[in-house]
């Protein structure tokens, strides 16, 4: 009978604890709140972590409960395999975590189906709370928002995102003055990326250093390694021969790495060629094709007919760290499935490739 008893009651406290997050319940943590408008975005599924209303419907991992996976669960689905248009959903954004106002089975369909990202409009709940934490996001996503960077520079202090954004002000300057060409901050900080603060980050990594500082992040020590070797000059050894690797100049350091072509130090200028299938709506497909060809990356776009209805070629820099198909992935995340209108993404990259010198085009 204590059996029984215990039994019951632990599954009554699983029960309730096995659900998706409240919204209500988060927000009143928040206090004073400033609601911003982001109108359609793509959204990681993965960070959809509650619900405003129907958190009790799901369980933690968003599938819908015996109660409510009925027929309409099952059409949403076969409407997304089927690749039929299903308006965005509508989230609530609380900093880096998201709550389903209204699309609670779109957004558990899409998990289920293994999807990535879903389509959503978004209000952000900006909270007056002067926590470390607020003020750390905030300050990330003004960085973000004026350097047009993919978020994966994830600092843990204060302040860190200004002195970044610094160091990026001067490589713009730094830029300009060798090409005698005004450079955007935003050219500035992909060029920074790419040739300063990711090098340098695969240094880091491939010298194990992270083991050290368990508390902190490879950016972290990024941030520490550039104060210290490039604005206060300071003699330090870091124990894996940072020091002798990197010189005492930032931009030193670039064109030191633009020159590397060992298998530590990737050529940097290599490209990756890579074409994409793309299925639209019919109503949108020029505004869609115009977006495309509008995008520095993409060489070539053709309106073909059958199965697919856009092939898209794609020419792509190689990062120094990530892999052709992470940077492929990421290009397609960013850039190509956040234009409305496009249902469908298919990606190709070609293995052996042959061109026919003066090869023409037609439209």
């Amino acid at each position: 009978m204590i059996n029984f008893l215990k039994n019951l009651f632990s599954s009554k406290k699983d029960e309730a604890n096995n659900r998706v997050s409240s919204f209500n319940e988060q927000q009143e943590k928040e206090e004073d709140v400033e609601f911003i408008d982001h109108g359609v975005k793509t959204v990681d599924l993965g960070k959809i972590i509650g619900s405003v209303g129907k958190y009790y419907d799901f369980d933690s991992q968003f599938r819908p409960k015996r109660h409510i996976a009925g027929k309409r669960f099952v059409d949403i689905k076969q409407a997304m395999r089927d690749g039929k248009y299903l308006p965005p959903v509508k989230l609530y954004q609380i900093r880096n975590d998201y709550y389903v106002l209204d699309g609670n089975h779109r957004v558990a369909a899409a998990k289920e189906l293994g999807r990535f990202d879903i389509q959503a409009k978004v209000i952000e709940l900006l909270s007056a709370k002067k926590t470390m934490e607020n003020l750390l996001y905030i300050e990330k996503n003004k960085f973000y928002e004026k350097t047009g960077l993919p978020e994966k520079i994830d600092l843990t202090e204060v302040g860190k995102y200004n002195f970044l954004e610094k160091q990026i002000k001067n490589h713009k300057n730094h830029l300009t003055n060798i090409s005698g060409n005004e450079t955007t901050l935003k050219k500035a900080a992909e060029d920074w990326y790419n040739t300063i603060y990711t090098p340098l980050i695969t240094i880091i990594t491939n010298g194990q250093l992270i083991k050290y500082f368990p508390k902190r992040s490879v950016a972290d020590l990024y941030t520490y390694i550039a104060y210290h070797h490039w604005e206060r000059t300071s003699n330090r050894r870091y124990g894996i021969g940072i020091d002798r690797l990197i010189p005492r100049s930032m931009e030193a350091f670039r064109v030191a790495m633009l020159e590397k072509s060992t298998p530590d130090y990737p050529e940097m200028k290599r490209t990756i060629k890579t074409f994409l299938l793309i299925n639209t709506n019919t109503s949108t497909e020029m505004k869609v094709i115009n977006k495309l060809f509008s995008l520095d990356e993409v060489r070539e776009v053709h309106s073909v007919h059958g199965a697919i209805d856009i092939l898209v070629k794609v020419v792509l820099k190689r990062d120094f760290l990530a892999s052709d198909a992470e940077i492929i992935a990421e290009f397609v995340d960013l850039q190509i499935r956040r234009i409305n209108g496009i249902n469908r993404t298919q990606t190709i990259i070609p293995g052996i490739s042959k061109v026919k010198e003066g090869f023409m085009t037609f439209p």
